[in-house]
């Protein structure tokens, strides 16, 4: 099961779905402005992709949303993901035991 947490409004999101569509899969597509991912999800995700939540924070949205990355602690700042995911970077794709940003859309294809 391949799974896409997508915007379509982002051009880099549509780019990775149409890479994946091309290649022939059929991902589940979250758009998870519309249903954001629970805590658990996104550490889940974050363990997947080896990262620390604030690398995958959409800085010039989170100052927007008035929330500093760095004044947070990893809780908190996975918590403000949920409450606005607008601030969480996309597009992510998880496939299995693997998880890619798709910034470039061609990032995901190491994980397939």
């Amino acid at each position: 099961m391949i799974t896409i947490y997508h915007n379509p409004r982002c051009s880099k999101s549509r780019d990775t779905l149409a890479l994946l569509e091309k290649i022939g899969l059929k991902p589940r597509v979250v758009e998870y402005l519309k249903t954001p991912p629970s805590a658990e999800e996104l550490r889940s995700i974050l363990k997947l992709l080896g990262a620390a939540p604030k690398d995958i924070v959409r800085k010039k949205d989170a100052a927007d949303a008035g929330i500093n990355p760095d004044k947070l602690t990893d809780e908190k700042l996975i918590a403000a993901m949920v409450k606005t995911p607008a601030i969480i970077e996309r597009p992510i794709v998880v496939a299995g035991t693997k998880a890619a940003l798709g910034r470039p859309p061609e990032n995901v294809l190491k994980i397939l």
